[in-house]
């Protein structure tokens, strides 16, 4: 069974289609997280995602995304939205609370085949397993009763840098913040999130993207993300971007982990690229 992964999809369900039209069937298939938001159709994307994994005995499921997490945030009444979003149909649907609790029921991190998929980074701290186990401390309380409660805390920069001894919210924002949001780190391993749009820090810093940093514990795995679409495709020996940019007029990219084929689908500008991301 060949295993495909899916970059951001961001609401645009129709592209979505278009895609998974071209995977064979049988296939195993993963997203990497914000299936929803900014584009057209965020409820018809979320709708088809979870009927797909419903019916797929595990072979096809999803992370958890920044978007995703802002959705189930606004959706407990914890965060408000911001003009950009798309997820009013969501929040009116008759099906909104299975929608809901699906969605928070996503894991944040897979390991896969000497793959490692996470939304958005990884800490160079972390290893492999570390990370899996992390995020696993944040999936427990997002599938347990007291999760409307942690989301009405999740937000925020700091702590900006894992430490080990870190507990309560600050350990688990942190995680947050790490796994679906993080791009580009202080040579320190501090996470900067002032710089969303460009795939580089400002002239003369020290910003670099978080997989550049020296003394990475993920070197032993091939890790796939999304999140990044300033960045776009990225095709290394041990790292793969797919946030290749679908809702803001570019591509929405699958790549297969079996021999690292591409499928792509072309997709028209939904939102203009200054918008935020």
């Amino acid at each position: 069974m060949k295993t495909y992964v899916i970059g951001d999809l961001q609401g645009c369900a129709n592209e979505a289609r278009l895609l998974l039209e071209q995977i064979e069937p049988g296939a195993r298939i993963l997203f990497v997280g914000d299936l929803i938001n900014r584009g057209p159709d965020s409820l018809g994307a979320l709708r088809r995602m979870k009927a797909l994994s419903d019916a797929s005995d595990g072979r096809v499921d999803a992370l958890l995304g920044n978007h995703d997490l802002h959705l189930l945030a606004v959706a407990a009444g914890v965060q408000k939205m911001s003009r950009s979003d798309t997820l009013d149909d969501i929040l009116a649907a008759p099906d909104r609370d299975a929608l809901v609790d699906w969605l928070r029921r996503r894991p944040l991190a897979m390991f896969v085949d000497a793959h490692l998929l996470v939304h958005a980074g990884v800490p160079p701290q972390w290893t492999a397993a570390q990370t899996m186990a992390l995020a696993a401390e944040v999936e427990t309380v997002l599938r347990g009763d007291r999760w409307i409660e942690f989301l009405g805390q999740m937000y925020g920069n700091e702590p900006d840098r894992w430490d080990d001894g870190l507990t309560g919210i600050a350990r688990l924002r942190c995680i947050v913040n790490a796994l679906t949001r993080m791009r580009l780190c202080w040579p320190d391993g501090r996470m900067d999130f002032a710089h969303k749009e460009s795939d580089k820090g400002p002239e003369g810093s020290d910003l670099q993207p978080w997989f550049d940093l020296p003394g990475r514990r993920t070197l032993d795995v091939t890790v796939v993300f999304g999140h990044w679409s300033a960045l776009g495709l990225v095709l290394r020996p041990n790292l793969v971007g797919l946030d290749s940019g679908c809702v803001w007029g570019g591509k929405l990219t699958a790549v297969c982990l079996d021999d690292r084929s591409l499928l792509q689908v072309d997709c028209p500008e939904y939102r203009e690229h200054g918008g935020k991301k």
